[in-house]
């Protein structure tokens, strides 16, 4: 591989879908000009699909979106910042509850709330967009309700027997019943995106208090998460760390093509996510480097973690990355193509070949890069499909609904092409 013009070529492929497909796709459509906030319901063709539905989830990634795309110089005409400040702003004014504090989950198109629960997720991604944003942007008042979120979940959500966050409540914090309640359990998703969202704080504030607990939950997540021999991610947990099967909550985030009765996945003890892994590889990375503390304690972690997902995950017949497998990597157990996981490794394999000259690592980015590019970007839209067959054929052709909105594929373009730029100086 000429490493220097593939990464040429790929830049420039990706600048163009970020500048004239992706950010056009949302900046166009995204103010409600009738009621405020932002529209994220889009059919096949980037029409607005009528959901009467706003959630904190779609709100809060599209302010990330909008900072971190700004931040590494990709705003179009000053617009992501202006929608940017505007989200903000109009989620402290309407989705804040200024009695028991926090952000409810989900709203009607009028911004009337229909689920006023307070649910860890949610509120990890309104740390992560609000840190992001004032960092991106200076204005404090992203920071102050960044810290007010965190500071609650330090007071109500903090698990003080075994460590971790109880992930779901009820309006006044009391916790939700417990099975699909998901009062009883902790999960891999909301302790990653709480890494994630402390790494952001922590960035964002210089606070201690935020960076002894961001090194608390990443020791958490290593110590508890992840499978003892093979590293991979568990999905479930009860209160004591011990693996629960993976069921399907009441409260659900991308879950929505999973009908089981019993509301179990099929595997339910034994399934990893590969989008997850390569996720959380990257993400803890930029962790440590925020931390500036050495990966050198981590590095046999992350060469399990990476080898698993580049020899199981990566289908070499048809490109892109499958959804979920065996602990051990014995079995692919869902073999469709979701974006998301794909956004995950573009960002995760570029950051693999900067930390270990592998160029294996090039070779999957290539691999997921065109099925992304020939098969999963509707080009005529500018948005990415959400759900493919194995082959590339689509499953479902909406644009967005949310929680497929577009947190994964601008901060996908962007942090490649940052990742680029970096290899780039390298390899002149």
């Amino acid at each position: 591989m000429d490493i220097r013009e593939s990464v040429l070529s790929w830049k420039a492929e990706m600048e163009h879908h970020l500048h004239h497909e992706l950010l056009p796709f949302w900046l166009d459509r995204l103010w409600d000009e009738k009621w405020g906030g932002f529209l994220t319901q889009w059919d096949a063709e980037g029409k607005d699909s009528q959901v009467d539905e706003k959630s904190l989830l779609a709100h809060m990634r599209t302010v990330y979106s909008l900072s971190i795309a700004s931040a590494h110089g990709h705003d179009l005409d000053g617009r992501c910042a202006d929608l940017a400040r505007r989200g903000v702003l109009f989620a402290i004014d309407h989705y804040w509850d200024s009695v028991h504090g926090g952000f409810y989950w989900l709203f009607n198109r009028k911004n009337e709330v229909i689920i006023d629960k307070k649910i860890v997720y949610g509120l990890s991604f309104a740390i992560y967009a609000l840190s992001t944003y004032a960092k991106t942007f200076g204005d404090p008042i992203g920071l102050y309700y960044a810290e007010r979120c965190f500071d609650l979940l330090q007071k109500y959500a903090t698990e003080t027997s075994y460590g971790g966050y109880w992930e779901m409540f009820e309006r006044d914090w009391k916790l939700c019943a417990g099975d699909s309640g998901g009062g009883d359990r902790k999960t891999l998703d909301v302790h990653m995106h709480l890494m994630e969202a402390f790494t952001a704080l922590y960035g964002a504030s210089g606070k201690d208090i935020h960076r002894r607990k961001l090194i608390e939950i990443i020791n958490l997540i290593n110590a508890n998460i992840l499978h003892p021999e093979h590293k991979t991610g568990i999905p479930q947990f009860f209160c004591d760390w011990s693996v629960a099967p993976q069921i399907k909550f009441d409260i659900i985030w991308g879950w929505d093509r999973f009908s089981a009765e019993s509301g179990a996945k099929p595997n339910a003890l034994d399934n990893t996510s590969y989008g997850h892994n390569v996720e959380f590889f990257w993400l803890l990375s930029d962790a440590l480097r925020v931390l500036g503390v050495s990966k050198e304690p981590y590095e046999a972690m992350f060469s399990k973690i990476l080898e698993h997902a580049i020899t199981y995950g990566v289908d070499r017949e048809h490109g892109g990355i499958y959804v979920e497998g065996s602990l051990d990597g014995s079995a692919v157990f869902d073999a469709y193509k979701e974006f998301w996981q794909q956004a995950e490794f573009l960002i995760g394999m570029l950051d693999a070949y900067l930390a270990y000259d592998d160029e294996r690592y090039l070779e999957v980015y290539q691999n997921v890069h065109r099925f992304v590019f020939d098969k999963m970007i509707n080009h005529k839209v500018g948005e990415w499909l959400a759900l493919l067959e194995r082959e590339g054929k689509p499953i479902w052709s909406h644009m967005s609904h949310s929680w497929k909105v577009n947190y994964h594929t601008i901060r996908a373009a962007t942090l490649s092409l940052d990742r680029m730029e970096k290899i780039l100086l390298r390899v002149k």
